[in-house]
């Protein structure tokens, strides 16, 4: 761990999450996007080529293949509740509640829709917001992480579990996660390891803590 960085309620670790977990004690909620290995980020840009030129976010190996059974177990048990997309590249219990992200991208070579596993008690649920390249609900924006996941799809995944005080995101990436729990009057708990996007998380979630002014409260640590 490199860094530690306190933003109102949000308390941001830079590093590894694999060596951070263990160091916390479980929350109610962890809502997360780990890496399940499809490769997106090592082909530098993510978009719909047909539609408006793709962002380029540089080649990276983070994606390369799923993160191992071992850390998969630490992240489900960081939360008493769980949202873990991917889930469907992992091997998961049975669930009551799977949530479904419909993207409504109609015929392209992306997905139609992305799964995340759940423990909630609670049948199967569904959300329709569009994200197809330039094609996107009004006002969305895709931003800072090549697997960015929509705000408001992210406040619909935390609105479903049951009620929850703190959520975590182990794989925090831009902080879309953290973004959404501020905005719901929640605590949160981000990691990243890669300091680009640890760093778009901080400026975000500052933003959304309406702090942003003057120098952030850093705690140093080890590396």
């Amino acid at each position: 761990m490199s860094r530690v960085e306190t933003i109102g309620r949000a308390t941001l670790y830079l590093g590894d999450c694999a060596a951070i977990l263990p160091t916390l004690a479980p929350v109610d909620l962890v809502c997360t996007d780990p890496p399940y290995g499809i490769k997106v980020a090592p082909q530098g840009k993510i978009g719909n080529e047909n539609l408006a030129a793709a962002k380029d976010y540089g080649k990276q190996e983070w994606d390369n293949q799923p993160i191992s059974t071992e850390l998969y177990q630490a992240v489900r048990q960081s939360g008493q509740w769980q949202i873990i997309f991917g889930g469907n590249y992992y091997d998961c219990p049975a669930a009551s509640c799977w949530l479904v992200w419909d993207k409504v991208n109609g015929e392209s070579t992306f997905a139609d829709c992305e799964l995340a596993w759940t423990n909630l008690p609670k049948p199967v649920r569904l959300i329709r917001y569009m994200w197809n390249g330039m094609l996107r609900e009004k006002g969305a924006q895709r931003g800072d992480h090549p697997t960015q996941k929509p705000l408001e799809v992210m406040k619909w995944c935390i609105g479903q579990a049951p009620a929850s005080e703190t959520v975590i995101d182990p794989f925090m990436g831009s902080g879309t996660t953290g973004v959404a729990a501020i905005q719901m009057g929640k605590a949160f708990i981000g990691i990243e390891r890669e300091e680009r996007y640890f760093e778009a998380a901080c400026r975000r979630i500052r933003e959304a803590n309406g702090d942003d002014l003057g120098p952030l409260f850093i705690e140093g640590a080890a590396a």
